[in-house]
């Protein structure tokens, strides 16, 4: 038994949620760190302040995966995710604003950031629960479509609150404008607003349901068969880690690195850790969600772990950006690095612009890229638009005028309608239907990892090897983006 296609408005439909997701991430990627400035933090520290995000959804998103996984009430399996995440969400986009300190700007920044990772993660697994295989490169495409649209209206409102109604964009020192504050508000509205018409609107298969699907039983049964991962395993790869991890340190140590760095060396560190600890339970006979979700981990599928180097590389670039394209834009562009200055504001605000107009481009060609796809391959499709994504980025280094800069911004926006659809379309046919919520959480993983390493290591390439010119960082990006290109032609694609 074949999962029914769905009309193109229930695809819609259940993919609308993500129209206030990205609203959420808009307004936090284009603002955090014209926030944090404003609060007194300098240039070389905003990566380490940001660490918060990508760190939490290193935790968040394979618990609620796995949990979303093992779910069932009368609101479904995956909707009571989306709705619990949107509260809290909506709640920190109101309260972040108004931070009166650094300190509270970076706990409300993890706060945010790990309330949209709630609601976020079931919303990829929703997509493989839903759609046969060949709608699902459609079903990944529509959230583009959302995320685009959202992300447009939500990174341009200080500038359109300030220059058509007249709100400030400036504040006295220390205190956040008006036009930012006023865009988190909005943005907190529509968060759960959009999330409830899709819980409103979509009906889920029960566990039952599912399991009839023949696709799903295929999967669960013949693609990827349960594997009990050997105690020998855990305890090999988790004391490489530590040792890696001890080794790093000492190297740091010795050279005098910037605390940032340690990162990666306490990351190693601790998850070797977890997995001593995951083999030292399975050895006693201990089953719980740290148990099956690190033994999934070391069972992914082979186009997961190929699909991980290329998602390293992609969110290293994009994390990039969104740490350094404000200091980058007003230093390099505008020629100033005092956030109080109204030309500061100005340039702030530009960004904004840019990043609405990539999130735009984004919206507009996702569902070029099913036609794309269609015409050559999913791998293809990825492989050219990061390769436009990275001549993007460089290109930047080279332009002095803020109106020349919308050109690259619309590049940005190609590669990132087929990094938020490409990766997800190859991986749902990799994986079972039964596991889909927890692979997509550990697909999160290397999501992550780079943009941990993103937050380590380019505030101290910046300070020390740069001499503090941000416009250095997305250079470094779109050089990562053509490594990943090359990476795509190695993967195994499938349904």
């Amino acid at each position: 038994m074949e999962k029914p296609r769905l009309s193109f408005w229930q695809i819609w439909n259940m993919s609308f949620g993500f129209l206030g997701i990205q609203f959420g991430f808009a307004l936090q990627n284009a603002n955090v760190s014209r926030i944090f400035e404003t609060l007194g933090a300098e240039i070389d520290n905003i990566p380490i302040l940001w660490i918060a995000a990508p760190v939490s959804g290193l935790i968040i998103q394979p618990i609620i995966g796995h949990m979303s996984d093992n779910t069932w009430t009368r609101l479904g399996r995956r909707r009571p995710y989306f709705l619990a995440g949107a509260i809290m969400a909506s709640l920190a986009l109101i309260i972040m604003p108004n931070s009166p300190t650094l300190w509270m700007a970076a706990g409300m920044l993890w706060i945010m950031d790990a309330s949209i990772n709630v609601s976020m993660e079931p919303f990829r697994a929703f997509v493989g629960d839903m759609l046969p295989p060949d709608q699902r490169t459609t079903g990944f495409a529509t959230q583009s479509f959302f995320i685009g649209t959202g992300a447009v209206v939500a990174s341009a409102l200080p500038y359109v609150l300030t220059n058509w109604f007249g709100i400030p964009n400036t504040a006295a020192e220390g205190i956040i404008p008006p036009s930012v504050k006023y865009s988190f508000y909005i943005g907190g509205a529509i968060f759960i607003l959009a999330i409830i018409w899709t819980v409103l609107k979509t009906k889920e298969y029960s566990p039952e349901e599912l399991a009839q699907f023949e696709n799903d039983r295929v999967a669960s049964s013949d693609q990827l068969k349960e594997k009990t991962a050997k105690v020998s395993t855990f305890l090999n790869v988790g004391l490489v880690l530590l040792a890696l991890g001890i080794g790093l340190t000492l190297a740091l140590a010795y050279v005098n690195a910037e605390k940032e760095v340690y990162i990666l060396a306490i990351g190693l560190i601790v998850f070797g850790l977890i997995e001593v600890m995951v083999g030292w339970m399975s050895k006693s006979g201990m089953s719980n969600g740290l148990t099956s979700i690190i033994t999934d981990l070391n069972n992914m599928p082979v186009t997961m772990k190929q699909l991980a180097v290329v998602q390293f590389f992609s969110w290293f670039a994009l994390f990039a950006m969104w740490i350094y394209s404000t200091a980058a834009i007003t230093s390099h562009v505008y020629g100033t690095k005092d956030a109080a200055s109204q030309l500061y504001n100005d340039g702030a605000d530009w960004v904004g612009v840019l990043f609405s107009v990539y999130n735009g481009a984004a919206a507009l060609l996702a569902f070029g890229l099913i036609w794309l796809a269609s015409k050559t391959s999913r791998k293809i499709t990825h492989t050219i638009s990061l390769v436009i994504g990275g001549v993007s980025f460089i290109s930047i280094s080279f332009i002095k005028s803020p109106e020349l800069l919308v050109i690259p911004f619309l590049g940005i926006g190609l590669v990132w309608a087929s990094i938020l659809a490409m990766p997800y379309a190859i991986l749902a046919g990799a994986i079972p239907g039964r596991k889909m919520g927890v692979y997509m959480g550990i697909f999160n993983f290397f999501i992550v990892i780079p943009q941990i390493c993103a937050a380590s290591l380019l505030g101290f390439l910046v300070k020390r090897v740069f001499e503090g010119e941000a416009i250095y960082a997305l250079i470094i990006g779109g050089v990562s983006f053509i490594i990943a290109a090359v990476m795509v032609l190695l993967v195994k694609d499938e349904n």
